[in-house]
């Protein structure tokens, strides 16, 4: 294989971080996209070379490489607008503070900053994450916003996090924002007004995940194509969608996570409706030779079972591009 294949630490973050390195060492991962919760990754000790150096001997000592690390849950706080019970959640007491939002949308766009420059520390050019939104609350409501609330978003958006960008730009890291419901960018449409928001600045890319783009029936094949200047990580999650029964729509149904009446699923990778073949041809006609990381999330499997079977798949069929694939032949030749 060309392109290694991490395993995405995120849900894996009621695990020590020792524990989840030796568990994807013992599957046979490259490495880890190593999520900046749990004891996983405190990007407030971003100058402390210590800690730095401790968890670069963890993966030294496990045989793993670190080429992305993660912070969807502070960058998510950046823009979101409400900020309440949901986001002290999922947030540190240090970025929730007192609770009041703005000072929560602030210190969580200074731990963004962190994450760049902890990313540099760790050798790392890329760090993958959500953005949050202050329109994502308009989406599909009644009365419907106006052009000039949207407008408002994007500017909020843009204000909010060009700073942060210039940290990145700063210390050489990119940021790869993982397209996604409830962000600034969710589709294709929303991507493009990104981009311009920020003058397609380089700092700032994305993510490509398809589970979500099958959920909104987007190509996510097409997304690759029309985004290849853009494409900085790849995270590997299927979906199944359930739909068809009458009663099923796309939005949840305010059903609890995992329960089978929602009308989809994220699956063990394969057995999904995601069309990888064409999604990996995809990936090498742009050149994409970065990590191919799983995001294990199935509700109806034991994740010490899935996780190897997900490694497994994308091994079967995460083929090289077919230059690489001769080069490959020829050497061993």
């Amino acid at each position: 294989m060309t392109r290694p294949i991490t395993l995405f630490t995120g849900q894996w973050a009621d695990l020590p971080f020792e524990e989840v390195a030796r568990l994807a060492s013992g599957w046979g991962y490259d490495g880890l996209e190593i999520a900046c919760w749990g004891d996983h990754l405190d990007p407030w000790r971003w100058d402390d070379d210590a800690y730095v150096a401790d968890r670069l001997a963890i993966l030294e000592r496990h045989g793993l490489q670190v080429w992305a690390i993660s912070n969807h849950l502070k960058g998510q706080a950046v823009c979101d607008d409400p900020i309440d019970a949901r986001h002290r959640d999922i947030l540190s007491d240090q970025v929730w503070g007192d609770g009041d939002p703005e000072g929560v949308r602030q210190r969580a766009a200074e731990e963004m900053q962190h994450t760049a420059r902890l990313a540099a520390k760790l050798g790392v050019k890329t760090v993958v994450g959500f953005t949050g939104s202050s329109i994502w609350k308009y989406v599909a409501m009644f009365p419907p916003a106006s052009a000039a609330m949207v407008d408002a978003g994007y500017q909020d958006f843009a204000d909010r996090w060009n700073p942060i960008l210039d940290v990145y730009d700063e210390v050489g890291v990119r940021f790869a924002h993982e397209v996604h419901p409830s962000e600034i960018a969710y589709d294709y449409w929303t991507t493009q007004r990104t981009l311009e928001a920020i003058g397609h600045r380089e700092a700032f890319g994305l993510n490509w995940d398809p589970s979500h783009f099958m959920w909104q029936d987007l190509d996510p094949v097409d997304f690759i194509l029309e985004h290849r200047d853009r494409i900085y990580h790849v995270d590997c999650k299927d979906v199944k969608l359930r739909l068809g029964n009458g009663r099923n729509g796309r939005l949840g149904s305010h059903l609890p996570w995992a329960d089978l009446r929602r009308g989809w699923d994220f699956v063990s990778t394969g057995r999904g409706d995601v069309p990888w073949e064409a999604a990996f041809r995809a990936l090498n006609s742009i050149g994409y030779d970065g990590p191919i990381s799983v995001e294990w999330e199935d509700a109806g499997m034991d994740r010490l079972l899935g996780a190897p079977e997900a490694l497994d798949f994308v091994r079967r069929n995460a083929f090289d591009p077919p230059a690489a694939a001769f080069d490959a032949a020829f050497t061993s030749r």
